[in-house]
């Protein structure tokens, strides 16, 4: 009996560092990845031409599992919330909601997830399509680096 009571309390405090350490990997890779910034798409393009930046535009739609997927895997590592928040204005927005759906249309944007490089000026000048692993995503924003 009190060997069933040690192993279960091994048991269960393995279980509680077990979880306190998934909550602290996820909550510091969160703060590392990508920085989105909230705000209508004018305030988000004043911002890019003060700061002399290209806007990364994550379009997205809620029910898109790539969409999932680059939100829960990708855009929180490191190495890509250095390279991101380093260059770009980063927007993530739900192309089926609110200033979304004008901007959808604005860009054409008919599949999900497009991910859009725009200038400071609203002119779309690179985009890819679908989800990419963190050294592609950085692989392919390189070219619209300022």
């Amino acid at each position: 009996m009190k060997k069933t009571i040690i192993a279960l309390f091994c048991f269960a405090t393995l279980g509680i560092v077990t979880t306190s350490a998934t909550l602290y990997r996820t909550n510091h890779t969160t703060e590392q990845g990508i920085q989105f910034t909230e705000g209508n798409f004018n305030d988000i393009l004043k911002k890019a031409k003060k700061e002399k930046k290209n806007i990364f535009l994550d379009a997205y739609a809620s029910w898109c599992g790539p969409c999932k997927m680059l939100k829960r895997d990708v855009f929180p590592q490191a190495q890509v919330g250095e390279f991101f928040n380093k260059n770009f204005i980063n927007v993530a927005m739900d192309m089926e909601k609110g200033e979304g759906i004008q901007l959808s249309q604005k860009f054409k944007i008919t599949a999900y997830p497009t991910l859009l490089f725009i200038n400071d000026k609203g002119e779309v000048i690179g985009s890819a399509l679908g989800y990419h692993s963190a050294d592609k995503l950085i692989q392919v924003a390189k070219p619209f680096v300022k």
